[in-house]
């Protein structure tokens, strides 16, 4: 058979034929040949290639040049021609990578083929596209129909749909970089696929060494010398001394070199196909622009005498088309190879081809003698005139079948391999090219650049420790103390008896020095070239990146594969724990690679930043954190974690991501993958497999510490997956031999595990299940990653992959198993909870979404067959395939908000800050949650404030419906009061209910947003939901109070307006009579006449009234009543206390709690002399906020000057019981409470109860009429003389009635607004936002007794501070105006319609028309009764003129009123309103009013019903009053050091026992106390403390604390940045 594929086409022998099928002329066998003048002038010869030249003309070369483009433009790629495919376009995720879709068109196939092959699938060569988009894109690109009668035209149309896929493969090396040209010769060579060691380029006329392309490739095999050892031998291949067989044809040949060749080099039961040959699909189809292709592969023994094909590794070369018309590859390879072996059908026409050869390669014939064209005469003819042997022909007979053929074609090959001594590096044949004319992919001036600088600084190399030693000496011991110190300043192990902050200040300062022993070392040469190096143009950069990683592996290599065997030995044996550290110290010291430049670079960084910012030096280094993120966006892999010293330099890290934030711009959104598993178990493979990325493998090394690289998205994908790049990040492995003698090892996997868990969107769990005993670790320690991160907000997705599970019955087999591993994940959940003291997780799924049945997955084994010359499984990269498709799918679906590149880097910093801790839960600490955590209860105090400012507006209606109830100005219609409550009551609860439900709709909808990180905080959710409904019920209780008093107050009244209406109509009936009388005398009586009459009239009118002495209710009886209610589920001896002591004789004194009976006694003097805060003091505390809170519901009710209600004594009550229950840390007794609750009654009592006698004397029904008696007198006399009263009465009308009801309309509505301008302000909008500005404050006005009251008096303070603001913030008279003008205008409008809607009523007389205009204004005003009864007597105005009259006076009370509030200060104002926005401010920013046990710094936590206390900054415990055990010292220490520290404390708490600070939670479960994010966060308190040390110390009566050393360096500058940095501020 004739070759078809690789030499010519089955069909049609040279490409040119494909072109014009004339040229061919067909034989009976159905093979086509072609004269030899016709022969192929393909590309890949040199100017001077001899006879290839002079069958071509330039007509031929256009046609040539033009047939090149055509394919080119017909597979997109022409405008790739002079811009290059790079590695990051092939590796950009566009819809195609995550789609199966097959090829649709030629332009697909490309792209097709470049998916599968960085996934490194075996069918990537498989690239014809689908029949049915064939002729769709033939349709796109304008090709015509044919006839169906016509064969020829069939056959062209199949021809220019089809491809050939070494036309495919040399077009794309033709089209892309040398970098993408890299990676397709590694995967290639990955799935034992030939790869180019020339390409050709019809364009030149020229072909190409691949030198550079295949310097990545990296074997490893064993040869037959090492078969006794099991040792074997890896090294770079284009370093390998091997002899080089190849395989080329002249003239026509009917056998199938490649075929054979595959034959060749594969086992009977492993078959594959390394080269294309015509038998595969594609392979058939003529050649367009791949021949004078010159492919090489490589066969490599595996030490297995009876697997092994050659004992010795061989390099096998095939040189695709005619000798004849590539002469130059064909002397390339006589040079190059130990022997060639010539395919052939007839000699005689090109045979002295032969002849002129160069080179010492030996000459194979390799014929078949059941061709009609093969000549045996012109055999023998050739092999006399070359002198060749019996040995060098090889000849097929009819009686050889295939596998006797290849059988003694093995032998020969054998022979040469191990006989032959020509064996070359492939690095040597680049002086063969250069001679010859063909050019060396290496031969650019950026590649050769950037090999000069890499040589310069790896040729030092020749003690690898020594030379990190000298240079790059950063990252050495200094570092890894650096690493320690730290971990220390977080743990505190080692503190002992020390003083904390003092002990943390050493840890500092040794911080410091040995950064600045760090920056003494002078920049080393290495470091020197190696900056210069990156800092290259783009693309000489890369090449010298990696001609650094492969210069570094090769040192590396050599020295690690020692010390690795010795580990090996000492592994077997569990005794040898000291030497396996020594060996693992050995194998850190002895690896090599760029992250250790890298590393180095990030050292000279942050040690720069202990020099000063304006330093020269410090400035010269400024640019490397952007060099750097230039080439992560180049997709260089970031070395996160430093695997040697565990930890990882945030400085440095963060300064890279923040250059690569700059770069990227807007485009700066990402989701994260991460792989967790075994060491060893193929997560780099996986993810190199799945992205097509390059992470280091097999390199001598495994990963240490993790690694992140940045793929692209593509546009099309970005709606997919809502980012722009995709963060990968590769980690070592989990439970590592060597990590595993270390002492620390579990707590290394443990951090690992819980940064890359908390980092991630996905996070891929890799088992290999020959590693299934070691598996339930590594459940354990990813357990507690998820459980870690749930807690603190983050919910990454979780996929289990399965490695080498090949049985496709897998998923079912293994459902036992998914159900036995979900039993495992639920009991290890429980244990990490418990650990985690987090033992409300009762099952994984508790933790995390997970599915037994969608989230495992189960990976055939990588390798199909035996390495080293198995492919990769086609099984393997299918399985990832899919495993890929799926996390694109989970990343699709994410609810969460996708991070952006600056987040990351603060995710990265808290996480990592937290795992330095001991206890990561309780250590978590993270700008994002906290800004997330704000910007929730920012909405949920805009929702109350929203609910609560308009529950106001309705009780203030209600009570001016209340107050108008059964008057003229009486809507409703309804008689009894007591129906008409209920019905009130029914109302406000309507009225709430909508409310709660509008506001749990508010927070659930809130938490469905994708933005603004709402899934941080979802933790929360409940809490706040049960905020709304504590909201609900608390406003439910006071609204219902409210409308209580307003009704029961206004029924008492009733009786008493009854009494005054009666007496006014006596009076007014006297008038009248006396009116008459006068008039009869028909004399002219002067007004002292009338005077006198009236003063007659009105003394005889009041001596026959009858005057019943109102009398105030006593106060103290009811509030007796009511108390002893309260207490009476206390027993008997409640009841007792109380009757030992008068309530009126209560509350006079201030209120002192002193310790009772001798046990009390005793301890309060032990607990003086130890100096601690004793039980005393808390409860003192406790009891001064509480008498505070019930001073303040007093003062709000003594201002309404009203009768007193049962349910203010109610509300005081209430209040001092929730205080006492928010307060279980505080232990009291039942002495106690009824003390307290007498002492505060009684002061409530004495108020009320003359509140209550200010009222009845006010109302007093003698004194109401006395107080009109003058204008009684005054409406008298102009009656009697008929005067007209109507200006009079309008002005009255208005004055008495009108003016006093709008001015208490304005002052109901004033304060929510005041209060709405107030919450415009950020200090308002949360708790913390408050705390923030208010030290913020205290630091710019720096005056000791502001301290000094924030901290021993900080309500007082606050309610003060509150008041100041507002007084200074409407301090201007105009601030009010916008609201009061407002309030005004609506009032007088009301007024207004009133007025023009009573004149156009019925005709009536003047009290009909008042009593209307009363009536339309009953729902806004509330117009005083006995000012009305008294405007309404003797009144005799016209009505239309009093109209008229009216609407000018109320125009001149609107001017009048206006001028008012003009000259009227905000303090005047404040003491009027209704709603006073200062105790509603303070109510908002005081939240829960608990202060930290330990310190006292004020709690921040949002909503009202929050399960957990917390502070944004805790203080120095002096600062609280605190003083040492031993001595009077001021205590420097910080409960955030403390409570990470083995230091103990006591308290009344603890009942005077010593308690571990790190179990504070188990005596105070209500406060969540975490550490600070950095030494320098608790800044602010200790600049204050340091300051002020003598003062406090002078107030507190105690002696002045130790200062540690560090803390006189504080400067007001770093406390205030301190404070943005602890309360989360950009």
């Amino acid at each position: 058979m004739e070759e078809s594929g690789d030499e010519d086409s089955f069909v049609v022998l040279n490409s040119e034929a494909a072109g014009d099928q004339n040229d061919c002329q067909q034989s009976d066998t159905g093979v086509c040949y072609d004269s030899s003048e016709l022969a192929s002038p393909h590309e890949g010869a040199s100017a001077g290639a001899g006879k290839q030249n002079f069958f071509q003309g330039p007509e031929e070369m256009e046609h040539e040049k033009t047939h090149l483009k055509k394919l080119l433009e017909d597979l997109r790629l022409a405008c790739e021609n002079s811009k290059k495919l790079t590695f990051n376009k092939i590796l950009q995720i566009d819809e195609k990578t995550i789609t199966g879709e097959p090829a649709m068109c030629q332009s697909d196939l490309p792209w097709y083929f470049l998916k599968k092959l960085l996934m490194v699938n075996v069918s990537a060569r498989n690239v014809n596209c689908t029949s049915a988009s064939e002729s769709n894109c033939d349709a796109a690109s304008g090709v015509t129909g044919f006839d169906l009668h016509d064969d020829d035209a069939i056959f062209d149309e199949e021809s220019l749909n089809m491809l050939n896929p070494l036309d495919l493969i040399t077009a794309l090396f033709l089209c892309s970089d040398g970098f993408v040209q890299q990676e397709m010769t590694l995967k290639m060579s990955m799935c034992q696929f030939s790869v180019p060691l020339l390409l050709p380029n019809s364009d030149t006329q020229q072909c190409t060494l691949m030198l550079w392309a295949m310097r990545d490739i990296v074997k490893r095999y064993r040869p037959q010398s090492l078969l006794d050892s099991k040792g074997f031998i890896e090294e770079r291949i284009v370093l390998s001394e091997l002899p080089m067989v190849s395989f080329v044809r002249l003239g026509e040949c009917t056998l199938s070199k490649s075929e054979i060749l595959n034959k060749l080099l594969s086992n009977s039961h492993q078959y594959h196909d390394t080269f294309v040959h015509h038998n595969m699909e594609g392979g058939d189809i003529p050649r367009r622009i791949s021949n004078g292709l010159t492919e090489i592969t490589w066969y490599l023994p595996g030490g297995n005498k009876n697997m092994d094909i050659f004992s010795e590794p061989v390099a096998v070369a095939n040189l695709r088309g005619d000798i004849a018309s590539f002469e130059t590859q064909y002397s390339f390879l006589c040079h190059t190879s130990a022997a060639v072996f010539v395919f052939f059908d007839n000699l005689d026409s090109e045979w002295k081809l032969l002849t002129h050869r160069t080179g010492k390669a030996q000459i194979f014939l390799v014929g078949n003698r059941n061709g009609k064209n093969f000549s045996l005469e012109a055999l023998k003819k050739v092999a006399a005139q070359l002198g060749l042997t019996n040995n060098n022909i090889i000849i097929k007979t009819k009686q050889k079948n295939d596998a006797n053929f290849v059988k003694g074609f093995r032998k020969a090959v054998s022979d040469v391999v191990e006989k032959s001594e020509a064996k070359m590096r492939l690095e040597q044949m680049a002086d063969i090219a250069h001679e010859l004319g063909i050019l060396v992919d290496e031969d650019v001036p950026d590649c050769m650049n950037g090999k000069k600088t890499a040589d310069a600084i790896t040729e030092e190399i020749q003690d690898i420790l020594k030379y990190k030693e000298e240079q790059l000496p950063l990252q050495g011991d200094i570092w890894k103390e650096l690493t320690r110190l730290e971990k220390e300043e977080f743990r505190l192990r080692n503190v002992g008896s020390k003083n904390i902050e003092e002990y943390k200040s050493d840890l500092h300062v040794k911080k410091r020095e040995l950064h600045q022993k760090q920056y003494s070392y002078d920049m080393s040469t290495a470091m020197t070239c190696f900056i210069n190096g990156i800092s290259s143009p783009g693309i000489e950069r890369r090449y010298f990146l990696k001609w650094m990683r492969m210069n570094l592996d090769n040192v590396s290599r050599e020295k690690l594969s020692g010390l690795r065997e010795r580990y090996k030995e000492k592994c077997n044996n569990p005794d040898n724990k000291e030497e396996i550290k020594k060996i693992d110290k050995q194998l850190s010291n002895s690896s090599l690679g760029t992250e250790h430049f890298f590393r180095e670079m990030g050292q000279i960084y942050e040690a720069s930043l202990s020099l000063p910012e304006t330093d020269p030096s410090r400035q010269q280094l400024q640019h490397l954190p952007k060099l750097c993120a230039e080439l992560l966006l180049d997709g260089f892999p970031l070395e996160l974690v430093d695997g040697d010293a565990s930890n990882i330099p945030l400085r440095w890290v963060s300064a890279v991501l923040s250059q690569l934030n700059v770069l990227v711009s807007s485009k700066n959104k990402i989701r994260v993958v991460t792989v967790l598993g075994v060491q060893s178990t193929g997560k780099s493979t996986l993810l190199n497999t799945m992205f097509g990325v390059q992470f280091a493998v097999s390199s001598g090394r495994c990963t240490r510490g993790a690694f992140i690289l940045l793929i692209r998205i593509n546009e099309d994908a970005k709606k997919l997956l809502k980012c722009d790049f995709m963060v990968i990040i590769d980690t070592e492995g989990l439970k590592s031999p060597e990590l595993a003698q270390l002492d620390n090892s579990y707590e290394h996997d443990n951090e690992l595990a819980t940064l890359v868990v908390g980092l991630s969107d996905v996070t891929i769990i890799n088992i290999a299940m020959a590693n299934l005993t070691e598996m339930k670790d590594i459940l354990q320690i990813v357990v507690h990653a998820f459980l870690r991160m749930k807690e603190v907000g983050k919910k990454p997705k979780c996929q289990f992959v399965y490695q080498n599970v090949s049985d496709v019955s897998a998923h079912e087999k293994n459902l036992r198993d998914r159900k036995l591993l979900l039993q495992q994940l639920n009991e290890m959940t429980q244990a990490a909870a418990k650990m985690e003291r987090k033992e409300e997780n009762k099952s994984f799924t508790d933790v995390m979404e997970y599915c037994p049945d969608t989230g495992n997955w189960y990976i055939p084994g990588l390798w199909n067959g035996n390495p080293p010359m198995a492919p990769v499984n086609a099984g393997y990269s299918e399985a990832v395939y899919e495993l890929k498709k799926n996390i694109m799918k989970l990343l699709g679906d994410c609810q969460s908000s996708t991070n952006n590149i600056d987040e990351f880097e603060k995710w990265v910093k808290s996480l990592w800050n937290a795992v330095k801790h001991e206890n990561f839960i309780f250590s978590f600490r993270n700008s994002l949650v906290a800004d997330a955590y704000m910007k929730l209860c920012t909405e949920y105090n805009k929702w109350e404030w929203e609910c609560k400012k308009e529950m106001y507006t309705w009780v203030t209606n209600a009570e001016t419906r209340i107050s108008n109830f059964g008057t003229v100005a009486d809507n409703s219609q309804i008689c009894d009061m007591r129906v008409f409550l209920t019905s009130l009551k029914t109302e406000a609860s309507t009225e709430l209910s909508t409310w709660e439900k509008k506001l749990q709709d508010n927070l659930s909808e809130y938490f469905k947003q994708t933005e603004g990180h709402v899934y941080l905080v979802e933790g929360y959710k409940e809490e706040f939901s049960n905020s709304i409904k504590s909201l609900r019920r608390e406003m439910e209780r006071s609204v219902v109070d409210q409308l209580t008093a307003a009704a029961d107050i206004k029924t008492g009244m009733t009786e008493l307006d009854r009494i005054k209406k009666n007496h006014t109509k006596e009076i007014e009936k006297a008038v009248h009579a006396l009116i008459n009388e006068c008039r009869k005398k028909k004399v002219q009586m002067t007004d002292t006449e009338l005077d006198k009459r009236f003063d007659e009239m009105w003394k005889e009118t009041l001596e026959k009234l009858t005057f019943t002495e109102q009398k105030a209710t006593d106060v103290f009886t009811r509030v007796e009543y009511y108390l002893r209610s309260n207490l009476s589920h206390r027993g008997g001896h409640a009841s007792e206390l109380l009757s030992q002591k008068n309530l009126r004789e209560c509350g006079l004194e201030p209120f002192k709690y002193t310790a009772e009976g001798f046990f009390n006694q005793l301890k309060h003097k032990v607990s003086k002399w130890l100096q601690i805060e004793d039980h005393i003091k808390v409860v003192q505390r406790m009891t001064d906020k509480i008498i505070d809170a019930c001073t303040l519901s007093v003062d709000e009710k003594l201002k309404r000057k009203t009768k007193c209600h049962d349910t203010y004594i109610q509300e005081i009550l209430h209040i001092i019981d929730e205080r006492l229950k928010n307060n279980p840390d505080v232990k009291i007794d039942m002495e106690f409470e009824v003390s307290l609750k007498q002492h505060i009654c009684g002061s409530a009592a004495r108020n009320f109860q003359k509140m209550e006698e200010d009222f009845i004397q006010v109302n007093d029904p003698y004194r109401c009429l006395m107080k009109n008696k003058e204008k009684f007198c005054a409406d008298f006399k102009d009656v009697f003389h008929e005067r007209d009263q109507c200006q009079k009465k309008a002005q009255e009308f208005t004055d008495q009635c009108l003016k006093p009801a709008v001015e208490a309309f304005v002052n109901r509505s004033l304060g929510p607004n005041i209060i709405d301008e107030m919450l415009k302000q950020e200090q308002f909008s949360t708790r913390m936002s408050f705390q923030y500005s208010l030290l913020l404050d205290l630091l710019s006005k720096d005056r000791v007794e502001d301290y000094l009251r924030y901290n021993c008096s900080y309500e007082s303070f606050i309610k003060e501070r509150i008041l100041e603001q507002i007084e200074e913030r409407f301090s201007s008279f105009s601030a009010t105006l916008e609201f009061e003008e407002r309030h005004l205008q609506s009032s007088i409008s009301s007024i207004n319609d009133a007025i023009e809607k009573a004149k156009t009523g019925e005709s009536g007389d003047m009290k009909t028309f008042v009593e209307r205009i009363c009536k339309e204004l009953g729902d806004k005003l509330v117009i005083s009764q006995d000012a009305l009864g008294a405007f309404m007597i003797l009144n005799n105005a016209n009505r239309e003129q009093f109209a008229d009259c009216l609407t000018v006076s109320v125009r001149d009370m609107e001017e009048a009123l206006r001028e008012k509030f003009k000259e009227s200060n905000i303090k005047t104002k404040l003491q009027d309103l209704h709603v006073q926005p200062q105790n509603e401010l303070f109510t908002r920013v005081i939240g829960c009013g608990k202060q930290c046990p330990l310190c006292g710094a004020p709690c921040e936590a949002g909503g009202r019903d929050h399960e957990k206390h917390f502070t944004s900054l805790h203080r120095p415990q002096g600062l609280g009053k605190n003083n040492w055990d031993h001595s009077d010292k001021l205590v420097t220490d910080i409960c955030t050091s403390l409570v990470t520290s083995e230091t103990r404390f006591r308290c009344s708490a603890t009942d005077n026992k010593w308690h571990p600070y790190k179990r504070f939670h188990e005596i105070f479960p209500g406060w969540d106390i975490r550490p600070d994010v950095s030494f320098e966060a608790s800044d602010y308190w200790k600049y204050v403390m340091t300051k002020y040390n003598n003062y406090f110390a002078c107030a507190y009566g105690s002696d002045p604390a130790d200062i540690p050393s560090t803390w006189n360096n504080i400067t007001p500058e770093k406390a205030k940045q301190s404070l943005k940095e602890s309360f989360s501020i950009e």
